[in-house]
């Protein structure tokens, strides 16, 4: 792990791929390789790209990608696929939409299977973001999985939010819905050369007359063929001067704070549900217990109460 570490520092492309594969996988090395990256990370510019299956988002990273290497800066890319409930398994096909970059060596493109963690991201994309971070990229971009109006996680991961949108996604009611469309700092209506791209556009722009917005950041609405690149400029453009108001207002120091409060809670409770599975399987106390509730001689909260105290008990501080 020092090893590879060391070869992330000095950014090695093939270590890079290495250590994320590590942090997916999780376990001691995972940990051990983040305490050591750990102080190399914070640097880059996370931006989140999300959105519903079909409108876009990978052609739009495709052409967004092209922009931001005009300014000569790195850019890592994290594409998160969702993962078969039935199966286990994964595509991991949004990059087969980028293929203009495998050749540039300053762009690093990485699929990624969300393992059936909810909000369109996987947990192991925060530590994945560090090992990008550590290996020098300037700009991280995460492609969520597509979820619909729930997707939330990527609004506690990136510090730029793009939303997408295409013509006839959804009507006044639709566009002034709680939930997804409160998460965006830009939203980009794609496919714009569709009937209806202009007035999905306007649509979207009514919505925040009756919306208070949290900050005093005033969302852009960009109408997009990511295609042909056509209206691409004008997001990137929209990105930095929304980097700039973060940075400017000090909203930057409160999304990353807010993030890493997220990060830990996923932690532990990822923790919590790995070891109360084994618990289950394993523990005499805690099959008994289950024997109760299914008896109904003990009510599911009462029970619950009990797993905590078992969880978070001696042998529980041990494992951590």
């Amino acid at each position: 792990m020092d090893s590879i570490s060391e070869d992330v520092l000095a950014g090695s492309r093939r270590a890079l791929a290495r250590a994320i594969t590590i942090v997916e996988d999780g376990g001691p090395e995972a940990t051990h390789l983040v305490r050591k990256l750990f102080p190399y990370s914070g640097k880059a510019h996370l931006i989140g790209i999300t959105g519903s299956p079909g409108v876009g988002k990978s052609t739009l990273v495709d052409a967004l990608i092209a922009q931001i290497r005009q300014d000569n800066l790195r850019v890592g890319v994290l594409a998160v696929d969702p993962t078969s409930p039935f199966t286990g398994g994964a595509i991991l096909g949004d990059r087969i939409r980028m293929q203009d970059h495998t050749l540039d060596k300053n762009v690093f493109i990485r699929s990624m299977a969300n393992r059936g963690h909810a909000g369109g991201t996987a947990l192991a994309t925060y530590d994945a973001v560090r090992m990008l971070e550590a290996c020098g990229y300037d700009v991280v971009i995460i492609e969520t999985v597509g979820v619909g109006q729930s997707e939330l996680a990527i609004a506690q991961t990136a510090d730029t939010t793009i939303l997408v949108l295409m013509p006839g996604s959804g009507d006044e009611v639709q566009a002034i819905k709680s939930g997804i469309m409160e998460i965006g700092d830009i939203f980009v209506v794609n496919k714009g050369d569709l009937p209806g791209a202009n007035k999905t556009a306007t649509e979207v722009l009514h919505s925040f007359e009756l919306a208070e917005l949290p900050t005093g950041w005033r969302p852009p609405v960009l109408v997009t063929v990511a295609e042909s690149g056509q209206g691409m400029p004008e997001v990137w453009k929209a990105v930095k001067e929304h980097h700039r108001y973060l940075e400017e207002s000090g909203e930057l120091k409160k999304r990353r704070k807010a993030k890493l409060q997220a990060e830990l809670q996923e932690l532990v409770a990822d923790i919590a549900r790995n070891n109360l599975k084994d618990r289950l399987e394993h523990c005499p106390q805690v099959k008994e217990l289950l024997k109760k509730v299914l008896s109904h001689k003990v009510d599911p909260h009462s029970a619950a109460q009990g797993l905590i105290q078992e969880l978070f008990g001696e042998s529980q501080e041990a494992k951590v």
